[in-house]
């Protein structure tokens, strides 16, 4: 008889699918979808990989051998033979700004590698723009990383400008924790040499003084507040798109950090379309103040409860999202020790810093820890990382409230400690779970090897330490930082190589790396943790959500090289099929009858 998990003997029992022989179904209540003749990894507890499975109102009915789960098709059962492909659970993404990352994706200037591999491929296409826009319009731009440029520097207001004059322009990094702005918008910002840096903030300077157009953290608002917003049609439009393209990918979820009121109206919007057709389990900005923060909990207190289904699971009020500290870019997270520049140089006096003052985020945490809500900070230095951790640790052993999953966004080097605390967090509270993205050490390696420096290096992203202390963790690509395929998330916690190789092919070492299946974990079940959805998707088991990938290649034999270039075939979402490739190969042989 087919596998049938505890959880789902109720259901199957209602549908006359439990008897001690075998397998038998009721008049009319036969699964409306059959996958046969493939290979189902389930990333069950065993890890057990299976020929077929069974679907019905877009739940998975059974999961076993292919002459097992064909016995319970009936009339009107489709049939998608899988010609011995891979299956596996649709993937999800633990940290992916979606919402504004979509929109950036349609209507923003791409700057991104290879289609930008210097800085006069920036003002080329900053040049473009201008031809197409009236004087005065702003030029809108995303993706530049000074480690992809032949200059490996920082492009700055002097070089915008000779292309520029009538036209402010702002250029984002693709880390979004600091950007560029040519003279004219610096002017119109009023940001001049006489302008502080604003708290949590930079205004970068050159030997005289003069600000250079780089903005780092909080300083980017001195521009960005100038900068036209997207229109409410523009956002939509994004978010619909987005998820195609995610459902293109195998992609059937994601955590998406800080929005705001007008984020979650679109998804609202989208959903009540029947256009989202992944996941969203949202976090909400929270400020920087006391106040902020209890205006938050009063706010959306009575509705985020994500232990609890919406019903559909499609939207969920998930938690919030503080921070901590700033980037690796713009070595502005907060350290013990000197950042380095170029590897081994040293940026004398640079430990970053943190852009909240401490006390405010651990007072904060402990606001919405007693709320009873989710907490994921932005931590991405080890002496950030250990304030966040040490506060999580305070407000649990003050009230101890278990089960809340507070995660570390991003948790890039741990020390010691903060490795402890996390392993103690999770056996003691079900809390403090790192929400790392592996594909930093790819797409931003060459800037993060030459910020980091060799020591430091070596311990971002440690994926086998983790495993070692028994610390589980949820992948994320933290888009629109790095792409959002989750297959290069799959291959990058692996390899551990850096994009260009500036500093060596694995200035990361491999001594962290891990196996592809410790790997597919992180982007499916533990993910589904951390969306507080792991009795709903993240595996292929009996009663859970039939959200599905077919691939081109097996992920488990496949030579590791290869998972960066996986191909989906078929993305079933809820038991219906939101992807096919064009080319697919599966055979899909619909039911005499439909219900």
């Amino acid at each position: 008889m087919p596998k049938i998990t505890t959880r789902a003997l109720a259901v199957l029992a209602a549908l006359g699918l439990l008897s001690c022989s075998a397998p038998r179904v009721a008049t009319g209540l036969a699964p409306d979808t059959i996958l046969h003749n493939g290979k189902i990894i389930t990333v069950d507890e065993q890890d057990r990989v299976a020929q077929a499975l069974a679907i019905r109102d877009g739940r998975i009915l059974a999961v076993g051998s292919s002459q097992e789960i064909l016995e319970l098709a009936g009339a009107g059962t489709e049939r998608i033979d899988l010609q011995g492909l891979a299956a596996t659970p649709g993937l999800l993404d633990a940290h992916c700004h979606f919402a504004n990352g979509s929109v950036s994706r349609l209507y923003v200037l791409d700057l991104s590698y290879p289609g930008v591999q210097s800085i006069d491929d920036v003002v080329r296409k900053v040049a473009e723009a201008v031809a197409d826009l009236p004087s005065g319009d702003w030029v809108r731009g995303r993706g530049w990383d000074e480690g992809k440029l032949a200059e490996l520097r920082y492009i700055y207001a002097e070089d915008l400008d000779r292309v520029s004059p009538e036209h402010p322009v702002w250029l984002t990094h693709t880390m979004g924790h600091y950007g560029v702005a040519n003279s004219l918008a610096l002017e119109i910002a009023g940001v001049t040499p006489q302008t502080p840096d604003p708290p949590g903030g930079t205004i970068d300077r050159d030997a005289q003084g003069r600000p250079t157009g780089v903005l780092k953290e909080s300083a980017q608002s001195l521009v960005r507040r100038h900068v036209p917003r997207a229109t409410q049609q523009q956002r939509r439009e994004g978010i619909r798109s987005l998820a195609a393209e995610f459902n293109k990918e195998g992609m059937t979820g994601l955590k998406d950090p800080g929005i705001g009121p007008e984020q979650w109206a679109d998804y609202q919007s989208v959903l009540a379309e029947g256009a989202l057709t992944v996941r969203v389990f949202a976090l909400w900005r929270a400020g920087n103040t006391l106040e902020s923060a209890g205006e938050l909990i009063e706010r959306i207190g009575p509705f985020t409860r994500p232990h609890l289904s919406t019903g559909d699971d499609r939207l969920i009020s998930g938690g919030v999202k503080l921070h901590i500290d700033g980037s690796g870019g713009a070595r502005t997270a907060w350290l013990y020790d000197e950042w380095n520049k170029n590897r081994t140089e040293v940026d004398r006096g640079n430990r970053g810093y943190p852009v909240i003052e401490p006390e405010t985020l651990r007072q904060q945490i402990d606001l919405f820890h007693r709320a009873g809500l989710h907490v994921s900070v932005h931590s991405i230095g080890d002496r950030g990382i250990d304030w966040v951790v040490d506060s999580f640790a305070m407000s649990l052993q003050q009230h101890p409230i278990s089960g809340l999953r507070h995660g570390i966004i991003h948790a890039n080097i741990p020390s010691d400690h903060a490795l402890e605390v996390m392993a103690g967090l999770q056996k003691d509270y079900d809390a403090g779970y790192p929400e790392p993205s592996a594909t930093f050490m790819w797409w931003i390696g060459d800037t993060y090897a030459g910020n980091f420096g060799a020591q430091r290096s070596s311990r971002l992203n440690p994926f086998r330490t983790f495993l070692a202390r028994g610390i589980r963790w949820a992948g994320g690509s933290d888009f629109g930082v790095t792409p959002f395929p989750a297959r290069y998330g799959l291959w990058a916690s692996v390899a551990r190589e850096a994009l260009l190789g500036v500093h060596g092919s694995h200035p990361f070492g491999t001594e962290e790396s891990i196996d592809v299946r410790q790997a597919l974990r992180s982007f499916t079940i533990w993910s589904a943790r951390q969306m507080f959805l792991e009795d709903e998707t993240g595996t292929l088991e009996p009663g859970k959500y039939a959200d599905i990938a077919v691939w081109d290649r097996d992920l488990y034999s496949i030579p590791s090289d290869q998972l960066k270039d996986l191909r989906c075939y078929l993305t079933l979402f809820q038991g219906k099929a939101v992807y096919q490739a064009s080319d697919s190969p599966l055979s899909r042989v619909a039911g005499a009858t439909a219900r």
